[in-house]
């Protein structure tokens, strides 16, 4: 749990390292609430429904003497559907791209057969890789000692580290650990670059944070959500159409609520989150369509960009 990289010699600078680390676990382990902590800023949405990540995010964390580029991928989880099975086979894609995985276990719950299955392809990967105990603060000491304990088994670390990113606690360590582990290199990316998602798709992402925040016992897996175009006007505001996609008539009725209250409120709420992103006013217009089975539908799912790529 200590950073163990050694200073360099007096005289001498330390080397510059950067790579790229890939948060995999199973789904709610808090690996998108990990990333947004790493940057300071929120990127990646979270709440407590799983497949809530469900594009892959890279973020760039720079630091005096690194660049982490932390990928957040879907929780691996067992798939009951063709958008299930490419989440699946989105995360661990990542297992062969990166110098570090970082595998997230929740110290909140029991580690489980889950954790098994994720913890075998960790133990596969030629990266690096480093075991990250996360949400600390939501359990007794012991009980996370007892946690700890368990999740060793479940691969060969390189590293540990118990944190808490929902309170700061060991985010700069984590940070730090990796950093260590990383090769020396260039930044990749430009020192003002956060993410490389488009605005387009992290603009969808929130629309669909509030849906599922608002409706989370009745469509969660259901929905998805496009933003369709984002028009600047002379003025400097932006305006905004998405689409929020559901699978049944009776779902639509629900976001869209008695006389359009449910969709007002979930717009209201992602309005001010876009408008800081976007550094602007907005106007946001959603719309609701059924289209049935689009989890099952292999071109929705490419059309949405939540398929694995090549």
């Amino acid at each position: 749990m200590d950073n163990l990289q050694a200073g360099a010699p007096e005289g001498t600078e330390a080397p510059f390292r950067s790579g790229f680390v890939a948060l995999v676990g199973r789904p709610n382990a808090g690996k998108s609430t990990l990333l947004n902590a790493c940057l300071g800023t929120k990127v990646a949405i979270t709440s407590n429904v799983a497949q809530t990540t469900r594009k892959r995010l890279r973020a760039v964390v720079n630091g005096p003497a690194s660049q982490l580029v932390i990928v957040d991928t879907p929780g691996l989880h067992k798939p009951k559907d063709a958008l299930g099975k490419e989440l699946n086979r989105a995360a661990l894609a990542e297992l062969s791209d990166v110098d570090v995985v970082a595998h997230l276990v929740d110290a909140s719950v029991e580690v489980g057969r889950g954790d098994e299955w994720v913890g075998r392809h960790v133990d596969g990967s030629d990266a690096k890789r480093v075991l990250v105990l996360t949400k600390c603060d939501l359990v007794p000491q012991d009980v996370a000692i007892a946690r700890l304990e368990e999740a060793r088994k479940l691969a060969r670390y390189d590293e540990e580290v118990v944190l808490s990113a929902k309170e700061g606690f060991n985010v700069d360590a984590f940070v730090d650990v990796v950093s260590s582990l990383l090769p020396e290199g260039p930044r990749w990316f430009p020192e003002d670059m956060v993410t490389d998602a488009s605005d387009e798709d992290l603009v969808a992402e929130l629309v669909r944070e509030k849906v599922l925040l608002n409706c989370r016992q009745e469509v969660p897996h259901s929905v998805g959500v496009t933003c369709d175009s984002i028009e600047w006007a002379e003025n400097g505001h932006a305006s905004i159409h998405a689409t929020v996609m559901v699978e049944r008539v009776s779902q639509r009725g629900i976001v869209v609520g008695h006389g359009g209250q449910m969709i007002k409120r979930i717009g209201s709420q992602a309005r001010p989150e876009i408008e800081a992103l976007l550094q602007a006013k907005v106007y946001l217009e959603l719309e609701v369509e059924v289209r049935p089975e689009w989890r099952r539908d292999q071109n929705e799912i490419r059309r949405l960009g939540y398929d694995a790529g090549e």
